[in-house]
């Protein structure tokens, strides 16, 4: 007769079938997508000017989960539930900082949109958000981040930041909008939009217009929905034409382009620790010659 599946052990497959998704009970053909290992060595021959680390793969939330349950099947011990428990945490609490930092964006809901509910409404006859509500989801946004410098980075300038967003004298105007749709959204679900400055201002005289980038995640999918591009224009409203970028935007651009350069490191940093807590995690349970997959039975594989 079978024996009863160790309390713990049944506890946490019950946790990664809500977190991970309930996985095949066979699956002899899945392998670790990718590894922490293999980039370090792919990269050991860049210079040694303290880079960013390597971007993560495109689906690293999705695949972390469901190779963390593929770890829970083959049995953990108490210890191995404990590490597993705080990776699926970072998952879970962590996702859009890393997801979104990882590229650059300052996240935070005061420099874009923190999780803002889909409408029904917004949906359109072929049953998904239509396009157009995207490039509100980005305009909202960016009306965020540029208050962000007036409110809360530099009030000393809040009158010539609120300016900008007015047609009084210098303003800015959009020159092109451009968005890459990734998969349909429907409702229900939560949004997070983010900006962040594609390149640095440089040049003497200063620059009269500047790119964004813009993406919006989805919560429920934990991905990015879509990727927009904005070709913005500094104008001058009292003569009708472009010109220079004030120069206290300038300042607090290269401010903030800095920011952006450490949340990179910041958050890859985090995301590869993952990844190594997670190739742990697969050495000390099915990576090995004499893992047994758990099916709960009384053959036990020895980790408990």
């Amino acid at each position: 007769m079978a024996a009863v599946l160790p309390a713990p052990r049944l506890r946490l497959r019950l946790v990664a079938e809500r977190v991970c998704g309930t996985l095949p009970h066979s699956h002899p053909r899945l392998r670790r997508p990718f590894s922490a290992s293999a980039v370090r060595s792919n990269s050991s021959s860049e210079p040694t000017t303290n880079p960013p680390p390597p971007p993560p793969p495109s689906r690293w939330i999705a695949e972390l989960r469901a190779r963390i349950g593929k770890c829970i099947i083959f049995g953990c011990s108490r210890q191995q539930i404990a590490q597993a428990a705080v990776v699926l945490r970072a998952l879970a609490t962590e996702w859009r900082e890393l997801l979104a930092g990882s590229e650059g964006f300052l996240t935070g809901g005061r420099r874009g949109l923190d999780g803002r509910e889909i409408a029904w409404g917004e949906m359109d006859t072929f049953g998904h958000v239509n396009n157009v509500n995207y490039y509100r989801y980005a305009e909202s946004a960016r009306v965020n981040w540029i208050t962000n410098f007036a409110v809360h980075v530099d009030p000393k300038h809040r009158e010539e930041w609120a300016a900008l967003m007015s047609p009084k004298a210098t303003g800015l105007i959009m020159r092109s909008l451009k968005a890459d749709f990734k998969f349909p959204m429907v409702y229900p679900d939560k949004i997070s939009v983010y900006h962040k400055l594609r390149a640095r201002p440089e040049g003497d005289p200063a620059p009269s217009s500047f790119f964004l980038d813009c993406i919006v995640l989805s919560h429920q999918h934990r991905r990015i929905a879509c990727r927009l591009e904005e070709d913005i224009v500094v104008y001058d409203y009292r003569v009708g034409g472009k010109t220079s970028m004030p120069d206290f935007m300038v300042a607090l651009f290269d401010e903030t382009w800095k920011l952006q350069e450490r949340e990179t490191v910041r958050a890859r940093t985090r995301i590869w620790e993952l990844i190594r807590a997670v190739e742990k995690l697969e050495k000390e349970t099915w990576d090995r010659p004499d893992a047994v997959e758990d099916m709960g039975g009384s053959k036990s594989s020895g980790n408990s």
